[in-house]
C-alpha cells in the first residue's frame, strides 16, 4: 500500500470520533415493526445516533470524483484512493460498475482523506468480460449505485468457508468467487422467472449490475420502495433487518441515523429486488419483534474472530447458531454492523 505523504489529520480525527462515540453509546437498541409489503417485511432498529460530520458514501464520492476505484489486473483485488478532504464509507457488498468486470467489494471500512492508493478485496459479479463495455473506461469504475441483492451472495462473501473437500479443490478466495458467480446466475434466473421476461442484458448477459437496471425489474421493485421508503425517515432509526416470505434474511446497523439515511434507499432497493425474485416461493408469517430481538442478541453474542484491515480498522466476525454479525471496527468503536441469518 502506498499512502499519500499529506493526510488531512483533522478530518481523520473526525472520522475516528464518528465511530468512537457510537462505540461508547450505552442506550439499548430497540426494534419496531414489521412494515410489510407483499412478501417483504422490514424491522427498524432505533437507538442513539452519533452527532457531527457524517462520511461520504462510496456512491457519493465516486459520483463527485472524490474517490477513484481502479483495475489492477486481478479479479479479486482492486485499488481505491480517496482524493478528497472527507472520510468515505465503503460498505461490503457495494457494487462498482465498469472496469474490465463489474465487482462487489468485500469489506466495510472508513477511507481517510487523501488516503493514497490502497488495495481492496473484490469479487466479480460479471463472469466472462475482460474488456471495455461500450463507452466505459476499462481501467476504472464510475459508479456504486447498488449493493448485492442476495442473502446467499452475502453468505458467500462473509460467512466462514469450510475446508475444501477433495472434490472441490481451491483456496478460500476461489471458493467464494465460484459461489458468488453461482449466486449471480441464480438471482438472474429467479428474476427472469418471476417477471416473465429476461433480465440479462445483451451487452453483457452475466452482469449482475446490468440485470439490476432492467426496466421490468425497476418497475416491480419500485412498488415495494414506494410502499416502504417513508417508514425509514424517523430520526432515531440507525438500522434495519428484513425478512422475505417469513424468513429472516439480513440487516445493517450504523453509528448514526444520518449514515443510515444515506444508505437506506440503496439497501431498500436491494431488499426489494431479492423479494421480487422470491415472490413465487411459499410464504410464511412474518417473524415477530421478539424473534428479531432474539436473532440480533444471539448474533451479537457469538464466537468472535478478528481480521486486521488498513488504517487501524478490523473486521470482527461473530458466529452464532442463529447467524453472523460482521462488524467494521476501529479502536474507538464500530462504523458498520451487518447481520446475516443462517
Amino acid at each position: 500500500m502506498r499512502l499519500s505523504a499529506v493526510v488531512n489529520c483533522a478530518a481523520f480525527v473526525s472520522m475516528l470520533s464518528f465511530a468512537g462515540a457510537a462505540g461508547a453509546a450505552t442506550e439499548p437498541l430497540r426494534v419496531s415493526g414489521p412494515v410489510t409489503h407483499e412478501n417483504l417485511s422490514i424491522y427498524f432498529i432505533h437507538g442513539p445516533s452519533q452527532k457531527g460530520p457524517v462520511p461520504l458514501t462510496l456512491e457519493e464520492a465516486l459520483r463527485d470524483g472524490k474517490v477513484q476505484v481502479r483495475e489492477t489486473g486481478n479479479v479479486n483485488s482492486l485499488e481505491i484512493e480517496n482524493l478528497g478532504d472527507q472520510p468515505v464509507f465503503v460498505q461490503a457488498g457495494d457494487i462498482v460498475k465498469g472496469g474490465k468486470q463489474d465487482r462487489t467489494l468485500t469489506v466495510s471500512l472508513l477511507l481517510p482523506p487523501k488516503s493514497g492508493r490502497m488495495p481492496i478485496g473484490s469479487f466479480c459479479v460479471e463472469h466472462g468480460r475482460w474488456s471495455p463495455r461500450a463507452a466505459e473506461n476499462a481501467s476504472k469504475f464510475d459508479s456504486a449505485a447498488a449493493v448485492v441483492p442476495s442473502h446467499e451472495m452475502k453468505l458467500a462473501m462473509q460467512a466462514p468457508v469450510p475446508a475444501a473437500a477433495p472434490d472441490r479443490p481451491g483456496n478460500e478466495v476461489g471458493i467464494r468467487q465460484r459461489q458468488v458467480w453461482d449466486s449471480v446466475a441464480r438471482t438472474q434466473h429467479r428474476l427472469t422467472t418471476t417477471l416473465g421476461g429476461e433480465v440479462r442484458a445483451k451487452i453483457s448477459e452475466s452482469s449482475l449490475q446490468l440485470a439490476l437496471e432492467n426496466e421490468k425489474l425497476l418497475a416491480a421493485r419500485d412498488r415495494y420502495v414506494k410502499a416502504m421508503k417513508a417508514a425509514g425517515d424517523k430520526d432515531d432509526i440507525v438500522g434495519f433487518v428484513f425478512a422475505i416470505n417469513g424468513k429472516l434474511n439480513s440487516g445493517d446497523v450504523y453509528p448514526s441515523h444520518a449514515l443510515f439515511a444515506k444508505m437506506w434507499t440503496k439497501l431498500l432497493d436491494a431488499s426489494a429486488t431479492e423479494a421480487v425474485g422470491l415472490r413465487n416461493q411459499p410464504a410464511g408469517e412474518a417473524p415477530t419483534m421478539a424473534m428479531v430481538d432474539d436473532f440480533l442478541a444471539k448474533a451479537d453474542a457469538g464466537k468472535t474472530s478478528e481480521q486486521p484491515l488498513k488504517f487501524g480498522m478490523a473486521r470482527v466476525l461473530s458466529d452464532a447458531d442463529a447467524g453472523y454479525r460482521v462488524e467494521a471496527r476501529v479502536a474507538q468503536g464500530w462504523v458498520h454492523r451487518s447481520y446475516l441469518a443462517k
